[in-house]
């Protein structure tokens, strides 16, 4: 097979999905919203190692922005994409419209509890239930064994996986390592709102939560050590600080010393947000 095949209707996906399990494929899935950067590239080259076939779905999802977020300027540039998900050897790019995923008279929403509960949710309310409604529809029309999620968007990665656990889809949630650029940065399609000078004070976002995440590891009191990161990103140059919070790794149920541990952070730099996480050593 060669070639990337484009679809951009449910009925063309199903129909080459049907295709592919006539054959005995095992199939891998990675959903984005396109504008895609080396992080996403990632993801496709581990689900080519999953399964004999990856499809992409590119859809810029407006059920998980609030009226005042970035649906509008969101980056799009589809043809490139395409293009890299051919010279990735991907196998199909799926690009439905709006209308094609939520038609006239849509009136149907998921909401999950548990991962999805503070953080992100204390800042965006709708955020995951938009997530959590896209990516069941998504799994449902391309019905792949399994499907990659960056790291990066941890708490995203936990949702999605109590999302199969609590509706029984049969799909393997695969939890790929972020991507970062030599100074540290994580991917983000949003790194592109970026200038220059913006981007060094982003750099800084990694470093004082790695920080953190040793001094926690150490036995710092958590309270102190994430008031003080907080306070660094303020003074590193970023705008706002949204949180700074240590949780359990599996659950994002509070961190507690005997199981393992996560670090995770959204803070504002101009008028762009940008969210990481890291490990916390040794829990």
């Amino acid at each position: 097979m060669s070639g990337l095949i484009v679809v951009d209707t449910i009925a063309a996906l199903r129909a080459q999905i049907r295709d592919w399990r006539q054959d005995g494929l095992r199939i891998a899935m990675v959903p984005t919203m396109g504008a895609l950067h080396d992080g996403h590239i990632s993801l496709v080259r581990i689900a080519l190692e999953q399964a004999e076939r990856c499809v992409v779905s590119i859809f810029v999802n407006p059920t998980q922005f609030a009226p005042t977020e970035d649906l509008d300027k969101y980056p799009r540039q589809l043809a490139r994409d395409i293009e890299r998900l051919q010279e990735a050897g991907a196998h199909l790019a799926f690009t439905p419209g709006v209308a094609e995923m939520y038609p006239d008279g849509f009136a149907t929403k998921i909401s999950v509890g548990g991962p999805a509960a503070g953080l992100e949710t204390d800042f965006r309310p709708t955020f995951f239930d938009g997530v959590a409604t896209v990516v069941a529809k998504l799994f449902l029309q391309a019905a792949p064994n399994c499907a990659v999620f960056g790291e990066k968007d941890y708490q995203q990665l936990c949702v999605v996986r109590q999302l199969c656990r609590d509706l029984n889809l049969p799909v393997e949630i695969i939890g790929a390592p972020t991507v970062r650029d030599s100074h540290g940065l994580a991917m983000s399609s949003r790194n592109a709102y970026l200038g220059e000078a913006e981007l060094e004070v982003a750099r800084k976002l990694n470093s004082v939560l790695r920080r953190t995440a040793a001094e926690l590891a150490a036995g710092a009191n958590e309270t102190s050590a994430t008031g003080d990161a907080a306070e660094a990103l303020i003074r590193a140059g970023f705008r706002k600080v949204d949180y700074v919070a240590a949780r359990e790794a599996g659950t994002l149920a509070p961190w507690r010393r005997d199981r393992d541990g996560r670090l995770l952070a959204a803070a504002w730099l101009g008028t762009t947000r940008l969210i990481d996480n890291v490990e916390i050593p040794g829990a």
